[in-house]
């Protein structure tokens, strides 16, 4: 329950400590008094958006504290175990917004994100206002209403149908690789054959491409290497070039050999230079009558450097990529070839799987029929305390066969819709057709009083739940509340004087003008004070008879 509230610089609120029962808690006020402010910092603090205009003018900073008390085994604490918070039984969540756009969240002292916040709020309060109308009236949230009715049990038919689907899953996924279905596969077959014939009919060789674009390169270039080659060979070979020289040269050496060792061993040197002379002057030969080509080479050159730039713009950056292509596409071809027997293998395991996932399905829609049969019951049973004597409440489910079966979806198949009639003689018609406001008001308190032992949460707050709502009715709707109230807490904001008799706790909301500036207030009634606010609700002056009728109407709520 959420035990106290602080609330410092929002809107017209300078300061505002409160402390709820813990049963019937109401909030009234003259319009406009800033009962709103009260629950949109209770929004605030629970994790909805912050907005720098909520913030009281000439402040910097709005804070909220709210201080929860709940029960050790509730769904609160276990989540509160996920983020490594501790609680006794205490959760103390503060907030702050300023006007830079920068705030903090702290719960027990430990900042978290505001998605945290949220994973842990959703478990401690249950907040209802005219937007909640709209989310009961999205088809959508109509299944979701159900399934919190089934409760474990539709938790666990999901568990098993997500295994089945994880599965079939699996299952296609192998199907895929193995290229799908039969026309796929022999498509994937014609395109790695191509790929692989094309790669083994160009007899791709590694270093090819270089050698080529060097050969190519020679040969553009002939004239110029035929004539530094003719040339380095006339400077060895020609009469009086380096040859006769040399040898010249080696006679004379050759002739004072005997005078010296020295001299012969010159003689030795230049018998080696002369050799090494006349081995440059025949290969520069040889070299330029090698230089002699035919004149379709270039050409064929050409040819295959376009064919190997093409392989390589398929299958990789040079030859030996795209060998390890085509041993790829060698493999592959190979698991297609065989893999006719396994897909279908696989495909009668699919088709397995679509019979499970057709009956998990049906088990879910039994589970939530069931379900929805004994919660329309109990509404209807609701409403007509309510003063809705003729309400009809049905939930209709979409049929579906083996054919139109979602097999992707763990929730199942189902598609609900809210069929609600008020009046005895009318068809039921979608919820959303044919509800007014009032009876609109009556029908959200039929369902949290139905819902209020299935989720775990411990505080309910009904923002003006009783609009377009008077008389006789008026005195159910405040029954209901404390039927509630016996098992959870309430915070009502309402301008019904029954509902205010019936609370346990009071609360004024009104303004006050300070220091030349217009406050809101909050100040928790007592009994006398109590009182005299049933007699304005009333619409009464006060005066003995009014004030005994508001006494007697008091009395007619205590239990």
């Amino acid at each position: 329950m959420l035990h106290r509230l602080f609330i410092k610089n929002i809107a017209l609120i300078s300061e505002a400590d409160i402390e709820f029962g813990s049963k019937l808690n109401v909030l009234s006020g003259e319009t406009g008094s800033g009962k709103s402010v009260i629950l949109d910092s209770i929004n605030f603090v629970l994790g909805s958006k912050a907005d720098k205009t909520m913030i009281r003018y000439g402040e910097q900073e709005a804070m909220v504290r709210a201080e929860f008390a709940v029960e050790q085994n509730s769904e609160v604490l276990k989540k509160l175990e996920e983020f490594d918070i501790e609680s006794d039984g205490n959760i103390i969540i503060t907030r702050k917004f300023g006007l830079d756009g920068k705030g903090s969240i702290k719960i027990n002292g430990n900042t978290v994100t505001a998605f945290m916040l949220k994973s842990v709020t959703q478990h401690l309060v249950d907040v209802h206002g005219q937007s909640e109308h709209f989310f009961l009236l999205g088809e959508d949230n109509q299944l979701k209403v159900i399934d919190g009715i089934c409760g474990e049990k539709l938790l666990a038919l999901r568990a098993e149908n997500l295994q089945i689907i994880s599965k079939r899953r699996e299952l296609l996924s192998k199907i895929s690789e193995l290229g799908g279905n039969a026309d796929e596969r022999e498509r994937k077959l014609d395109i790695l054959k191509f790929q692989i014939d094309e790669i083994e009919n160009a007899a791709v060789r590694i270093g090819e491409f270089e050698e080529l674009k060097a050969r190519r390169n020679v040969i553009a270039n002939t004239e110029k290497i035929l004539s530094a080659l003719e040339t380095a060979r006339s400077v060895f070979g020609d009469d009086g070039g380096c040859l006769d020289e040399i040898s010249s040269a080696q006679h004379s050496v050759n002739s004072i050999t005997g005078y010296s060792e020295k001299y012969s061993e010159l003689g030795t040197r230049l018998e080696g230079l002369y050799a090494d002379a006349s081995d440059i002057c025949e290969t520069l030969s040889d070299f330029a009558e090698e230089m002699t080509f035919d004149g379709r080479e270039i050409e064929e050159i050409d040819e295959r450097l376009a064919t190997l730039k093409s392989l390589m713009k398929k299958y990789g950056a040079d030859e030996e990529q795209i060998l390890k292509f085509a041993a790829t596409a060698k493999e592959q071809f190979e698991t297609l070839s065989e893999g006719a027997e396994a897909i279908e293998k696989y495909n009668n395991q699919i088709a397995e799987c679509n019979k499970q996932i057709y009956c998990k399905c049906c088990e879910m829609t039994k589970l939530r029929k069931a379900a929805a049969q004994t919660f329309c019951k109990k509404v209807e049973d609701e409403l007509k305390t309510l003063n809705i004597p003729s309400a009809r409440f049905e939930v209709v489910f979409t049929e579906y066969d083996e054919n139109s079966v979602n097999l992707s979806s763990a929730n199942g198949s189902d598609v609900v819709r809210f069929m609600f009639s008020a009046n005895k003689g009318e068809p039921l018609k979608p919820l959303s057709k044919v509800i007014s406001g009032g009876e609109m008001s009556r029908f959200m308190l039929a369902v949290k009083t139905q819902l209020k032992d299935l989720n775990g949460i411990s505080t309910y707050i009904f923002d003006e739940i009783d609009v377009g709502i008077s008389g006789f009715t008026a005195n159910t709707v405040a029954e209901k509340f404390n039927v509630i109230a016996n098992s959870a807490q309430i915070l009502a904001v309402s301008h019904l004087p029954q509902v205010c008799a019936a609370s346990s706790t009071q609360f004024l909301i009104y303004k006050e003008e300070e220091n030349g500036k217009v406050l809101t207030k909050v100040k928790r009634l007592d009994d006398n004070q109590k009182i005299a606010e049933i007699v304005r609700l009333t619409g009464s002056i006060m005066s003995e008879a009014a004030i005994q009728h508001a006494k007697e109407l008091i009395d007619c709520f205590k239990h």
